[in-house]
């Protein structure tokens, strides 16, 4: 069997969520490629080494540029801070290495761009990770939109809402810096919202946007112990946070549907909830991530006297990529989006096919938050070209 060695940049929360992807894919789907876990690069070597020794890597490096130039890794995966993807992604796909890259892909829709140009001019399979493309129900939703279940789409109605930096006290960590994460739940959590509304919908047109931030200012963090979802602080200094603490934008669609997204860190009693409602003349889809076995479908064409949302169950066989894993009913999680995405990544390049979502969805994903984030600023919609 043909092996790809696999450098991971980035070893905290992705990080772990990625080495464990790498390690069980090729236990429960037949693959032509085995992927091997040959270095993995942070900054802090003590805490690098102890993550290496529990996933399996066999090598460390503090330097990323040194991993790159490695002629013995061929795919380069980036769980790093936003700020860094561009460089990352530039120097990989210039060294000729696959790309794996976690999102929101870059700072901006102009580096986003340049990824995707670069990426393509250099001949490398690039994949960005919106896992949630790949859970079985929300692939379910999709293939229903195909064949015309939902008939023509009428609103989306999009929220991604979590709670992890209610308390003031929670300090000023890289995710509520611009300067490393480009935007606020905006970017990081309507990117994923984006994402989906792209693949479910199509393609965006037009958008109007508000932000809002509650808490200006936050205790300085513990770099090595901080993470996200763990705040650890450092001392009593304080730090200016610069991205925004929640935002609503409504879009207009190229097919004519409406779509909102609400995105806050705010929303108490709210640990990841990833949610959409699709509304058509046929049919309607609810998912929820925090239900990610489940989707809601409605018909209209069932008969008038048993109409209503039934929610189905997407563990059956015939759904995707459930028949690798376990019998019907017995439903899987968070990670396992993870593990699918290296499979069809692994697949793509041993067959030498395109994968989705690659670096273009992310760089269109990119124009689409920006144009949110100039409509917020200047007050006014923003038509997308």
């Amino acid at each position: 069997m043909k092996k790809l060695n696999v450098g991971i940049i980035g070893y905290k929360f992705m990080g772990k969520a990625h080495s464990n992807a790498w390690r069980k894919a090729p236990y429960f789907f037949d693959l032509n490629v085995e992927p091997v876990l040959k270095v993995a690069c942070g900054r802090h070597e003590a805490s690098l080494k102890e993550f290496a020794d529990r996933w399996g890597w066999e090598e460390i490096e503090t330097d990323w540029q040194k991993v790159i130039a490695r002629e013995d890794v061929d795919i380069i995966d980036i769980g790093v801070p936003t700020a860094l993807h561009h460089d990352i992604a530039i120097a990989a796909a210039r060294a000729g290495k696959h790309l794996f890259c976690e999102k929101p892909m870059a700072m901006s829709y102009a580096q986003a761009k340049e990824m995707y140009e670069v990426a393509e001019e250099n001949g490398v399979k690039h994949y960005l990770n919106h896992n949630y493309r790949r859970c079985p129900a929300v692939m379910l939703a999709r293939q229903l939109i195909e064949d015309g279940k939902v008939g023509r789409i009428f609103h989306w109605r999009g929220a991604y809402l979590q709670s992890w930096i209610v308390d003031p006290n929670f300090p000023l960590t890289w995710h509520l810096q611009k300067e490393h994460a480009g935007g606020g739940p905006h970017w990081d959590l309507n990117s994923h919202s984006v994402d989906l509304a792209r693949f479910l919908v199509g393609e965006v047109k037009s958008v109007s946007c508000m932000t809002s931030q509650f808490i200006k200012e936050r205790l300085l963090p513990d770099e090595e112990a901080a993470g996200t979802f763990k705040g650890v602080v450092k001392g009593t200094d304080k730090g200016t946070v610069s991205v925004e603490d929640a935002a609503f934008m409504m879009a207009e669609f190229e097919n004519g549907a409406l779509g909102s997204f609400e995105a806050t860190r705010f929303a108490p009693g709210r640990k990841n909830y990833n949610y959409f409602e699709i509304y058509g003349d046929k049919g309607s889809l609810i998912f929820d991530l925090e239900r990610m076995n489940e989707l809601k479908f409605f018909s209209n064409e069932d008969p008038a006297n048993a109409q209503g949302f039934r929610t189905i169950i997407a563990t059956e066989a015939e759904h995707a990529y459930i028949a690798n894993w376990w019998p019907p009913g017995h439903i899987i999680g968070y990670e396992h989006e993870f593990v699918h995405g290296v499979v069809d990544f692994l697949n793509a390049i041993d067959q030498d096919q395109k994968i989705e979502p690659n670096f273009y969805d992310g760089m269109r994903a990119m124009q689409i938050l920006e144009a949110g984030l100039q409509s917020a600023a200047e007050g006014r919609r923003i038509e997308l070209g």
